[in-house]
């Protein structure tokens, strides 16, 4: 299933940050690209869709940006709706990372940036914090999203209609 491409080879007696990642991504098992040194691409199934997450290492910053990627794409009539969602979430409901709407193919995302500066890079409990964080929230949303995008509901409709069901969950 895992898929590297083997690049990350380095002698350093502290391994690269994406090589945590990696095998973090091993262990669960789950599909991944390592396309270059720097980036890692991961598939993560969901319950109610399969999130896309990529990882991206800037060596001179010293950090890593993250982000989860929801299987939906926003038509451009619904954009302004699913954006005024974004705000409320970002505003009101996430405490780390924060939601965006990729323009150019209508795509909600998770992203967070974490900086390592100073030291040997990330932990694998950094690493998988901040992948359960983003898979919580983007379950947890998934259903706002879906009704802004094809209910039609407003921003406050959907949030509200969304906690009702993810509340309602065992």
């Amino acid at each position: 299933m895992a898929q590297s491409t083997g690049v990350s080879q380095r002698t350093s007696p502290v391994p690269h940050p994406l090589d945590i990642v990696e095998k973090l991504v091993e262990i669960q098992d789950w599909m991944f690209e390592r396309r270059g040194d720097d980036e890692i691409a991961v598939q993560v199934p969901g319950m109610w869709c399969e999130y896309s997450l990529f990882f991206a290492w800037h060596s001179e910053l010293e950090a890593m940006h993250f982000s989860c990627a929801f299987d939906i794409r926003v038509p451009p009539d619904r954009r302004a709706c699913v954006n005024e969602l974004i705000i409320l979430i970002n505003n009101e409901m996430v405490w780390m990372g924060h939601f965006i709407l990729w323009s150019d193919d209508g795509l909600p995302m998770f992203r967070h940036a974490m900086s390592f500066r100073g030291t040997k890079g990330p932990t694998r409990e950094q690493v998988e914090d901040i992948v359960d964080t983003a898979i919580r929230n983007c379950e947890g949303l998934f259903p706002a999203f879906q009704y802004v995008t094809w209910s039609g509901m407003t921003a406050k409709e959907a949030i509200a209609a969304a906690m009702i069901n993810t509340e309602g969950e065992a």
